[in-house]
């Protein structure tokens, strides 16, 4: 906890690591909350009002949370795994594309890297702004997805 950042915990896994936050929370109440469990509200009013929501699943099918992050703001960091790496664009600083920071292997050390990244970013207010413009332009509607399918089966079509 010696960076300067504070963050929130929301939701349950192994007991090992909710005994681990749960402790981490006692002892850095100004640094760290957390709150096992689930509930959608808190969750949006997190996903809402952070400015980074770290998703570092080991797998994930689709997950929607990047998503509602996306809609907020809120820039996700996610692992390249599953419905995370469809729908998170790593921020390239070169280019300043991107709509969030991703890492691939599942490792404390990717993990660290991938943050440290992100805090670059958002010293420099131009670049967070822009990257937030563009993750908050990102359409996940049902009418895009619609054309996307249908050009799909138009081309495989004979």
């Amino acid at each position: 906890m010696e960076r300067n950042l504070q963050m929130v915990l929301l939701g349950t896994g192994e007991s090992r690591y909710e005994q681990f936050f749960t402790s981490a929370a006692r002892r850095f109440p100004e640094k760290f909350a957390a709150r096992i469990g689930f509930d959608e509200a808190l969750a949006h009013q997190i996903e809402a009002g952070a400015d980074i929501f770290l998703m570092p699943s080991l797998y994930e099918p689709c997950g929607l949370n990047q998503m509602f992050s996306l809609k907020y703001g809120t820039i996700p960091l996610v692992r390249a795994v599953g419905g995370l790496k469809d729908t998170v664009d790593d921020y390239d600083p070169e280019k300043r594309t991107g709509t969030g920071f991703v890492f691939v292997p599942y490792e404390p050390q990717a993990l660290l890297e991938a943050i440290e990244r992100a805090v670059q970013v958002f010293k420099d207010k131009r670049a967070w702004t822009a990257i937030r413009r563009q993750a908050m332009s990102m359409d996940f509607s049902w009418d895009r997805s619609a054309k996307l399918y249908s050009a799909l089966y138009q081309e495989l079509s004979p």
